[in-house]
């Protein structure tokens, strides 16, 4: 079967691609840009990449004509507080113009469960895009899940901040609303069985774990799991704009998704019941199941993909690639290289930079620039890493975004998200001659840009020139 998959940049849409493939379905992915799709060369090589905005008026003949099926994948909320819902809805009605025009039999689309009377934006605008995908022709199903488990979704990242950095919490009172968690093992078994039946044509399904619980029952049931202590205190006075700044400065999400998520979590999402595990043969996991499935694949360094890699957990959400090629004019630069007598120790060195392995040089001082552009708005450094030996173009890594990693060329190059006046870049390149290159680019915006980087010349003395000596000899 010939399926489209957009959204396939994110979260889910990339778990989605590889078990796809193991059904030797062919592939074709939608992107706004093949070059940050963040999955390995001999992955791409069984695919077709296609490059679609659906936030833009597409031509009618931008998609193959002969897709059988399609996975509809794609919402806004981490991208605006405001105007997210107007976005989805433009992106739907889009991408109905342009399935329309192939031989699409069946759209699969990932919604939210919306059960209650009173919806939170985020839910209302699910169950719009819901509405505008029933008017396509073709035949829909809808799936409608709660939070998401699973190593690298942002619910899991959220949760697991919170334990593991406070082992006393004051929190809302929306830590008391149930919700229905399942497990992402079990969300990709519900959107790979349904495809192609057309006992699930045009109808729409709950998906939801074994377990009903609080917001608050999920922190201590995630801190019995990992052996912690934990403490939880319920306060009625926080409001929700304290309640995003909470979520904020201390888990890895943005402050847009943090508000987004604040105003869903005073909703209950729990699943109605329906027979379509059985029907698919799906074994349904509870709670604690899902997170011992998330951390075996943690402890294996197998988290196939991470909310922190999509666009939406940085600053800059469209097309990066104006900033592959490094400017030179009205740029101020800090160049160094330095040979290496095992220059396949520097590669790994290089391509393990940031997350948990720091920056090799005085990372006490990245950490302190880390929590300075968290507290000013930017994205600090809780991003981390996915992978602790991998990259891909598109990557989120700490306040960075990778922009090309091209290990056969030795060439790593990243794009500052961080907030600062004016753009920055710092790549890291071994010549033939097994000689290092180290060159940080600052393209300053106005007076204020050439201030903050001439006030960061003594840091940088000292720290590019540390980290460059321990990259090409490992001391």
């Amino acid at each position: 079967m010939k399926v489209l998959l957009t959204g396939a940049n994110g979260y889910i849409g990339v778990r989605l691609l590889y078990e796809l493939l193991k059904e030797d379905h062919k592939i074709v992915c939608a992107v706004r840009s093949a070059a940050r799709l963040s999955v390995p060369q001999e992955i791409r090589d069984q695919i077709e990449i296609v490059e679609v905005d659906f936030l833009k008026i597409a031509e009618a003949d931008q998609l193959p004509k002969d897709i059988d099926a399609a996975y509809y994948l794609i919402h806004s909320m981490s991208s605006s507080t405001e105007d997210f819902d107007h976005m989805e809805a433009e992106s739907a009605q889009n991408f109905v113009k342009l399935i329309t025009k192939t031989d699409c039999k069946q759209v699969i689309y990932l919604s939210g469960i919306v059960n209650e009377d009173k919806l939170s934006k985020h839910l209302l605008s699910r169950k719009q895009v819901e509405d505008i995908l029933y008017t396509g022709k073709y035949n829909l199903t809808v799936l409608r899940a709660g939070i998401i488990v699973g190593s690298g979704s942002s619910s899991f990242e959220i949760v697991r901040d919170l334990c593991e950095k406070l082992p006393v919490m004051i929190t809302p009172k929306w830590v008391n609303t149930k919700t229905h968690p399942i497990a992402i093992r079990n969300v990709m078994s519900f959107l790979i069985g349904v495809l192609g039946r057309d006992d699930c044509y045009n109808q729409s399904f709950d998906i939801g774990g074994k377990s009903i619980l609080t917001y608050k029952e999920m922190m201590t049931g995630y801190a019995k799991n990992r052996g912690l202590k934990l403490y939880i205190f319920t306060v009625p006075v926080m409001t929700p704009k304290l309640s995003s700044y909470w979520l904020y400065f201390v888990t890895s999400t943005s402050y847009k998704l943090a508000q987004n998520l604040v105003d869903s979590m005073a909703i209950e999402v729990i699943a109605s019941k329906n027979n379509l595990a059985e029907r698919l043969g799906i074994e349904i996991y509870d709670y604690q199941q899902a997170l011992d499935m998330a951390f075996a694949k943690i402890e294996q360094n197998q988290v196939v993909s991470s909310w922190k890699d999509s666009m939406v957990s940085g600053r800059f959400k469209y097309n990066l690639n104006k900033y592959k090629k490094v400017p030179s004019y009205g740029c101020l630069k800090d160049g160094q290289k330095l040979k290496t007598e095992d220059p396949a120790a520097a590669l790994e060195r290089i391509w393990s930079i940031g997350g948990k392995n720091g920056y090799y040089y005085a990372t006490f001082l990245w950490k302190i620039r880390g929590y300075f552009d968290k507290l000013i708005g930017g994205v600090g450094l809780r991003r981390g890493r996915t992978n602790p030996d991998k990259i891909y173009s598109g990557d989120a890594l700490d306040f960075w975004r990778v922009l090309v990693a091209d290990r056969e060329g030795k060439r790593l190059l990243l794009f500052a998200e961080m907030r600062v006046p004016g753009e920055a870049w710092l790549e890291f390149e071994i010549d033939e001659n097994d000689v290092v290159h180290q060159t940080a680019t600052f393209r300053p915006r106005g007076i204020w840009g050439r201030l903050y980087w001439f006030s960061m010349l003594p840091f940088h003395y000292f720290i590019f020139a540390g980290m460059l000596r321990h990259i090409a000899t490992g001391k």
